[in-house]
């Protein structure tokens, strides 16, 4: 009896994949928890109240893009700088969503959109491990996303409730929360010596570019956009060699 390849079965959707993502979430949990409570400490401390911190984590669902927008929010908002800072902090995503092609482009409607707003880097990455594994049930990533959305919507209001009981004033360590978070995301994501050009070249243009237009958020792309060139002309480099 001939048996399908894992390249010609269909891809699912079923309570099954739901399930064993929901089984595969705790540790994802865990992992978010000062995450979220950074980000409603944060959205506390520049004015918004525990309704609009809430909303936000629940709409936005991404803890980076939002203290990226938290980090320039000022009053009134400029929408165009904290538009612009969220969206190159998301630009991973444009990489990332073509690696799950194989799950995304077999799903239609709601199904996609609403898994698609569920992926986060870490049930990303548990969903590669599923398709190089042969894995099939799309709803794994489903299941392995909702529970962190509803975790981070409650830290979020407890970080932000956390926030009117400590009322920091301006310059309290506290504040240094968000920056410190980012700094401990960058540690998984050093792979050796090839990075610290990329990641210097991004740090000093950076620097540089907070300096000269202080108050918005072209650091940000200038970094991002300096670290990224840096990164390719190494690649290219060494490729040449």
């Amino acid at each position: 009896m001939a048996h399908s390849s894992p390249a010609t079965t269909p891809v699912l959707f079923t309570r099954d994949g739901f399930m064993r993502g929901l089984r595969a979430s705790p540790p994802l949990l865990i992992g978010g928890l000062p995450f979220g409570l950074v980000t409603g400490l944060t959205a506390g401390a520049h004015g918004l109240s525990l309704l609009e911190a809430g909303l936000m984590s629940a709409l936005v669902f991404a803890g980076s893009a939002q203290l990226i927008a938290l980090g320039v929010w000022t009053a009134p908002v400029p929408v165009t700088t904290v538009s612009l800072a969220s969206l190159t902090g998301n630009l991973r995503f444009m990489l990332m969503g073509p690696l799950l092609a194989t799950w995304f482009d077999a799903l239609r409607g709601w199904r996609r959109w609403l898994t698609l707003f569920f992926m986060i880097d870490h049930n990303w990455a548990m969903a590669l491990k599923e398709i190089e594994a042969g894995r099939r049930d799309a709803a794994f990533l489903l299941g392995s996303g909702m529970p962190v959305w509803g975790v981070w919507i409650l830290t979020t209001l407890i970080g932000h409730l956390s926030g009117s009981l400590v009322a920091a004033g301006p310059g309290h360590p506290l504040f240094f929360a968000a920056l410190a978070t980012f700094i401990a995301l960058l540690a998984p994501m050093w792979r050796g010596r090839g990075d610290l050009l990329p990641w210097l070249a991004a740090a000093a243009v950076a620097l540089a570019v907070s300096r000269l237009l202080p108050g918005t958020a072209w650091h940000i792309v200038a970094g991002a956009l300096a670290g990224g060139l840096t990164g390719l002309l190494c690649e290219r480099a060494k490729a040449g060699r």
